[in-house]
């Protein structure tokens, strides 16, 4: 027996033989006999969605073929199950359809040779060249398509990239960068290489490159090592090979979370004496940009995207109002309205998690030490509490503070079995993942990016990415407002690589608040937004340019 589903439209049977056939629909029955030599053609009528079944008998005694097919509604054959030869076809289309759409982040990893290390193929793409290390080249054409997309929801890189590209404010600008490798980063690349810089990237997170943009950038002449799934030992060969090349000597560095930075410092230190800059852009990065600077060890300058404006009030609200929904429900499928959850940080990170969550029907509780962000989060309608008060209760705990050890062994003992445990903050410090890796407890993969850790009495708890950032280890992130961050990092490597020698000293600046302001303008046209302009009278009321800033430097 065969099942097949029969798309809305007519459908041409070729038929050898003599035949039988039977028509059947919610409304009519129709019997037909033909008999013929050759090839017939018989169309089937233009209606609802159906399924076809099709039974094939041969009679031991008769040359002739016997064929009945059956017409029914497809809701009715709903539960028919396939043949093994079905499952297989099945399984098979769904699985090219997954590595033909890219649909979702946990199609990226490329199955056909997983058990392959990266490190251990050689490899080159369309032009001979072979400086890259990717998962696999053949999905170049793939990742194409969604730069491209991406490019539709950037309008200010691409009109960075259209105003300033004659100009090539970067030319001679050799940027290392460490970040997560996206069709949003896939952007940025390509117009930091259009204002005249060259590039070399390695990722910020073993989970969150997409295999098939990293393989767009190589295709595209890009020095790409990353790959999603990278092993610890993976992640820093990786940030080691794209520093450490023969003849070539970065001048400036793009970070996220301060590790490609701290790799300089621990392995090749004497790098910093033709370095100009680093742009930093998380709070686990920025902080210990600070850590450098108190000690007297930083020996560039440092720009601090992270608390821009452009950033916080952008980037890590509303991306992550958004993103946590997606990544839990790709994962989880957990349904939201009734669920107990706490939020741990009442940040920018924390406020658009809780808004989110809040909007879903969700009960919502917060953490927080600082006592502003905990009478914000009051304020807001979510009760402030210590997270061993609501440990017991809770459905889901969310880590968004970029501390470390905020949940911790004592905690995780004491969750309720079927607990959702997962970070929004960039490094995998908040949850302590390390003390669940005894003898006495079970881990359980159950599908990409998701463990059950099970205890000895059968409780377990579902644990995702193994603690690394949610949203983009498990799902997608929106795409316009990482434009906005985006932008912000162009910009801040244009400053410092231009400013003239004594503007900035050995210490960590904020982005000037004429260029957050500037970021902020050209997404606007996106929303058809048109800006009013002061008077002569009303700037000098307010003892301000008219074309800004508008907002003092200590803004945030």
């Amino acid at each position: 027996m065969q099942d097949l589903c029969l798309p809305r439209d007519s459908i041409n049977l070729c038929l050898v033989g003599g035949v039988t056939f039977r028509f059947c629909t919610p409304h009519e029955s129709l019997s037909l006999p033909l008999s013929f030599s050759g090839h017939a053609v018989v169309p089937v009528w233009r209606g609802e969605q159906t399924r076809l079944v099709l039974w094939m008998s041969l009679w031991s005694h008769s040359s002739h073929l016997c064929q009945q097919i059956q017409f029914a509604d497809q809701k009715q054959e709903f539960n028919k199950r396939p043949t093994k030869i079905g499952r297989r076809s099945l399984s098979r289309s769904i699985s090219q359809s997954s590595t033909d759409s890219y649909g979702s982040a946990a199609s990226y990893t490329d199955s056909s040779d997983d058990e392959t290390s990266p490190r251990d193929k050689q490899q080159k793409n369309s032009k001979g060249n072979g400086d890259f290390c990717i998962k696999n080249i053949k999905q170049a054409d793939f990742g194409r398509r969604e730069i491209e997309i991406a490019e539709q929801e950037m309008p200010a890189l691409m009109a960075l990239r259209k105003r300033a590209q004659g100009e090539k404010p970067l030319a001679g600008a050799k940027v290392v960068g460490c970040t997560h490798i996206t069709a949003q980063t896939a952007v940025l690349m390509e117009t930091l290489t259009a204002l005249g810089a060259q590039c070399r990237w390695a990722a910020c997170n073993i989970y969150s490159t997409q295999n098939e943009v990293a393989a767009a950038l190589a295709e595209g002449g890009f020095s790409v090592f990353a790959w999603k799934g990278e092993s610890e030992d993976d992640f820093w060969w990786c940030i080691d090979r794209c520093v450490n090349l023969e003849g070539w000597q970065p001048n400036m560095i793009l970070d996220d979370g301060g590790d490609l930075t701290h790799w300089i410092y621990k392995k090749y230190p004497n790098m910093f004496k033709k370095i100009k800059g680093i742009v930093e852009e998380s709070v686990t990065g920025v902080h210990r940009l600070y850590q450098l600077s108190k000690a007297g060890k930083l020996c560039v300058p440092a720009m601090n995207v992270n608390d821009s404006v452009t950033k916080q009030k952008f980037d890590n609200l509303y991306c992550c109002r958004e993103s946590i929904l997606d990544g839990l429900k790709r994962t989880t499928d957990v349904m939201f309205g009734g669920k107990q959850v706490v939020v741990c940080g009442y940040g920018e990170v924390g406020k658009g998690c809780c808004a989110a969550l809040k909007a879903m029907g969700s009960i919502v509780y917060v953490t927080e030490i600082d006592p502003i962000c905990a009478l914000q989060a009051c304020m807001d309608g979510f009760r402030l509490v210590k997270l061993n008060e609501v440990i017991r209760q809770v459905d889901i705990v969310i880590t968004c503070t970029g501390n470390k050890n905020v949940v911790v062994r004592e905690y995780l003992d004491r969750m309720k079995n079927g607990c959702i445990v997962c970070n929004m903050g960039h490094s995998n410090t908040e949850i302590d993942v390390a003390s669940l890796r005894t003898p006495e407890l079970t881990w359980e993969r159950v599908r990409s990016q998701v463990d059950h850790v099970i205890w000895p009495d059968g409780k377990r708890i579902v644990l995702l990415a193994e603690g690394r950032l949610l949203n983009l280890s498990c799902s997608t992130v929106p795409t316009f407002v990482l434009s906005i961050t985006a932008t912000t990092q162009a910009l801040a490597l244009i400053e410092l690589y231009n400013a003239p020698e004594g503007r900035y000293k050995q210490d960590v600046y904020l982005l000037p608040k004429k260029m957050d302001e500037y970021v902020a303008s050209l997404h606007l046209p996106t929303f058809d937004a048109h800006l009013t302009e002061l008077s002569d009278e009303q700037a000098k009321y307010l003892g301000l340019n008219k074309n800004g800033p508008f907002k003092p430097n200590y803004y945030r």
